[in-house]
This record gives C-alpha cells, structure tokens and sequence, in this order.
C-alpha cells in the first residue's frame, strides 16, 4: 500500500473497531457534510447532496407514477393552529422550535418552524376541499424541517433536515387504509431495489406509533453493527385530523362528511443507512442506483502520448450511459484509488499505455476490488453487468448480515442472554400490553421495531408476563 493510501485509510477508524467513529469519520472524510456553527445542524456538502439528489429523483418518480403532486407549504406554523390537535402537538411539543419576535417586534401569536406538516395541509384542505368530486387529494412536499433534538449524529439525527412528506386525504376509510399500505410498499421497493437495502415491513405498536396517528406502518433496516434504523414511516389518520381542523366534502350522499388523512416520509437518514449497511474499512461503498458517480475514469501515467486523450474519449462514451467522472487530476494513483474508494465510486477504469495497445481497460469493483481486463468494444455491455452484479451482491451481504443477526426467543431469560451477547433482532411473542413492552426496555434495553406483516407462530405466551400471545414483534436497539 502506497504511503499516500495508507495515510487516507489510517484517517478513518477501522468499522468493527468502533462503529459510531467510523461513521463519523466516513461523513467526513467521504466530504458527504461538515458541521456547522450553528448546534445541532450539518451541512450538506455537495457529494452528500448529489447523493440525496438521486434518492428524491428516483422516489419523485415513484410517487407521480401513483399520481401523487408536488406542493409547496409555508415553514411556520401558528401555535393555535398547532395546538387543534390534541395529541399531536402533544407529541412534538419537546421538539418543537418558536419564533418569537420579526422584524424587531414581539408576535402576537408565536409561531414554530415547523417539525412537519400536517396542521399546514389540514388548514389548506379545509379551504379548497367541496365535493367527493375533489377527491382524493394526494400531495407530496420535498422540504427540511426543524426538531430540537438533544444528541445529533449526520444525517441520523440533527435538529434542521431534509425529506420528503406525503399528504394525502380520502373518500373512504379503505382508499386511505391502501394508500397508506401503497407508500410503504414504495418505500420498501425503493430501498430493496434502489438503495439494496433488505427491510422489515410492519406495524407500529401503539407506543412507537406517530402523535395523532391511528396506525403507523414502517419499514426498518439493519445496520452493519446489528442495530435498527427506521427508514420510512407510513401513518393512517382516520378522520381525526379532519375532524380537529373542520375538513369536510359534500359526499355522493349530499351529506356532509369527513375525509379519511395519511401522511408518509422519508428523508436524509437514508444516506446514513447506505453508510452504515454497505460501508467498510476504506469507507463509502454506493448503491449504483444513487452514487453520484457510477464510473470514475483514471488514466495512467497521463503524461505518456495519447493517454489523456484516450481517457477523454472513454470518458465520454461512458457517460452515454452512466454518470461519469475523469479524474485527470495530478495526483498519484494510489492517491486516487484511495479517494474515490473512500467516496464508494462502484467501478474504477484505469487506462494506461500498455492498456490502450491491447484496446483495453481495467475495471475494479469497489465491493470486492476484484479486477477486470476489458475489450474497450465491451464497455456498454460490461459496464452495466458489473454495477448490476455490484448491486445484488450489496443487498445479498446485507440480507446475510440480517439473517445470522436475527433471533427467536421464547422466555425473558432468553432474550436477556440474546441481547447482551450480540446486536440484532430478537423476535418473540407478546401479549400486546404497554407494560411488557416497557419491561423489554427496561430489563433487555429493547425497543419494539414492528410487529411484521408476515407473523410467525413462535410460542404460546408473552415471555414478559406469560400470559398468551397471539402477536409477532421485532425487538432491538436502534438508532
């Protein structure tokens, strides 16, 4: 290993070394964000937001293609019209932040910036909504938000950040019940076929499930250290909110009525499951689907004849058909190999001199630096095949990863052993009360990730109280 190379790896801790370092210094090394001078909130650099943008293109043409419309919502949000539904605001009261004062003046009545958006939505339904004619209403906004959170990690957790919120209100009960399923099921697909990420789909408990929400679907990943990651949330509201703010149509009936309200999100904690799924010891590895750069192109020894041009020339053929980028920097390869390894480019072509006389190239997959010699006639086929083989095996490593983390238990005793030996999910039954669920945290240091759409059958009785059970649920620690 080149000195240049060992130095830029050595700047990052090693992963099964200390995980939480590591992934900081991947965020930064990786030039994905900085930090800011103002607590609690990062800045997105722009190979971290070349990232996001890619995750919003692909997800934006998702939900247009199930006739979903893009809208704009104002940041602030009056306290009277937070305070309209009960539990809600309730629920983010401990995060919200108040603007006071504008323009040099006390307000008259505080606003918060806003955590999310539904009292925005509900108060604008209420204005253009008239007949079942109308509807349904289904909108999406690609916005940041605002919650004052204690402890912030990049993208994970900071107290302004990035994502998408979907709103969208129904004629009936069902047509919301399946528009809230639908999202989910986006998102799931999305991040097993975009983001090769494997997830659990399933129901909230009670206690998990969204302020004012009457059930919350989610889907949760594993990390590479065994821990959980919500990554997407799907929420039915019944006609509450539409009762709270006085949303109401004209039904076929001629009758007044109250529509039934979803809401669904995602957001830039998915660039840190990438990291944290797919990452290793010389950092960032990128789902093709979403890397900012598909194909870096480095020639060698450049300043031999003919070999820049070449690069150009490959360059430019490469970018007919997946995002490019010639380093043609005079920085050494080792240098190089090591920069864009540590940015998770999928493929690396190396063109030299001896190369260019074969009428060939080096591809390298970053997953497992395994080397390619490719007829330069080849690369529209070769290319695509080794960033789509790229892809299948990140998602079957992570699948594996699931899989020899994931537990069944049938006693307290069990899952308590479980969760001190390892990271990971431990299933088990339960009887469905709040306080097993709060004694699995307080004695397994677990939380209930979901209780899965595709149940199993593992025992007779709750191993917190004993009493029987006829649910499923995912434990774990999560981030």
């Amino acid at each position: 290993m080149s000195e240049q190379k060992k130095k830029l790896v050595e700047a990052i801790t090693p992963i099964n070394q200390d995980f939480a370092q590591w992934y900081t210094d991947v965020c930064l090394k990786a030039e994905l964000v900085d930090y800011s001078t103002v607590k609690g909130c990062m800045i997105l650099r722009p190979y971290g937001y070349a990232i996001w943008e890619n995750i919003q293109h692909i997800l934006d043409g998702m939900f247009k293609a199930t006739g979903h419309e893009n809208v704009a919502m104002p940041l602030f949000i009056p306290e009277s019209l937070l305070q309209k539904e009960k539990d809600h605001v309730e629920g983010f009261a401990p995060e919200v932040a108040w603007v006071t004062h504008g323009g040099g003046e006390q307000l008259e009545e505080r606003m918060c910036v806003r955590p999310t958006s539904e009292t925005l939505f509900c108060d604008h339904f209420a204005h253009v909504l008239h007949s079942w004619r109308d509807l349904p209403m289904k909108y999406n906004q690609w916005c940041s938000v605002v919650r004052w959170e204690k402890t912030t990690r990049p993208f994970l957790r900071s107290r302004e950040f990035w994502w998408q919120e979907g709103h969208t209100i129904h004629e009936t009960e069902a047509e919301a019940i399946a528009e809230t399923e639908q999202q989910l099921n986006t998102y799931a697909e999305f991040c097993e076929k975009s983001l090769m990420i494997p997830v659990v789909k399933g129901k909230k408990t009670d206690k998990e499930k969204f302020a004012g929400a009457e059930a919350t679907y989610s889907i949760e990943a594993m990390m590479h250290d065994g821990k959980a990651l919500q990554s997407g949330t799907s929420h039915y509201f019944g006609d509450g909110f539409s009762r709270a703010f006085g949303v109401q149509f004209t039904g076929r009936d001629n009758q007044l009525q109250y529509p039934f309200q979803t809401s669904w999100g995602v957001s830039t904690r998915l660039v840190g499951a990438i990291i944290m799924t797919h990452g290793d010891d010389e950092g960032l590895i990128l789902p093709p689907a979403v890397a900012p750069y598909q194909v870096v192109v480095l020639p060698i020894a450049a300043h031999k004849p003919g070999v820049a041009e070449k690069a150009q020339e490959v360059a430019a053929r490469v970018a007919t058909f997946a995002r490019v980028k010639l380093d043609d920097s005079d920085n050494s390869p080792g240098w190089k190999f090591s920069q864009w390894e540590m940015k998770g480019v999928p493929l690396r072509l190396e063109l030299g001199p001896k190369d260019i006389e074969k009428n060939q190239c080096v591809l390298v997959r970053r997953d497992t630096r395994e080397k390619y010699f490719v007829s330069l006639d080849e690369l529209e086929t070769e290319i695509p095949r080794l960033l789509s083989e790229l892809a299948q095996n990140l998602y079957q490593r992570a699948l594996e990863n699931r899989e020899k983390r994931t537990w069944a238990a049938a006693s307290m005793e069990e899952v308590k052993r479980l969760a001190e030996e390892n990271n990971g999910y431990i299933k088990t039954m339960w009887c469905g009360s709040l306080a097993c669920e709060e004694k699995m945290k307080e004695e397994a240091g677990l939380s209930s990730r979901c209780m899965p759409f595709d149940q199993e059958h593992l025992a007779d009785t709750c191993p917190c109280c004993g009493k029987p059970a006829n649910l499923m649920v995912y434990w774990g620690k999560a981030y």
